[in-house]
């Protein structure tokens, strides 16, 4: 439980310091994103967020293609399935 924490943690404190790079309030991006502004403000406090509302903002934060390497590790069994894959 404490990992999961700790991963909600750092996606927020990532998003914030990303929007406060792009010079954006909380405001600003909800009107950007078209998340509510609530949300957001729930989402930076609390961590708390539905995974469209995160997609959304991470399109106006421009990282939305980190999606893409969501859950895609895989996993190996061995050594040799490595260098059987190069």
């Amino acid at each position: 439980m404490d990992y999961m924490l700790s991963a909600q943690q750092n996606i927020v404190r990532n998003v914030k310091k990303r929007r406060k790079g792009f010079g954006l309030s909380q405001q600003e991006l909800a009107k950007r994103s078209g998340v509510s502004y609530g949300s957001i403000k729930r989402f930076e406090t609390k961590g708390d967020i539905s995974l469209c509302s995160l997609v959304k903002i991470a399109f106006v934060l421009e990282c939305d293609g980190d999606f893409d390497q969501l859950f895609s590790k895989k996993n190996y069994n061995s050594i040799d399935e490595i260098i059987n894959e190069k």
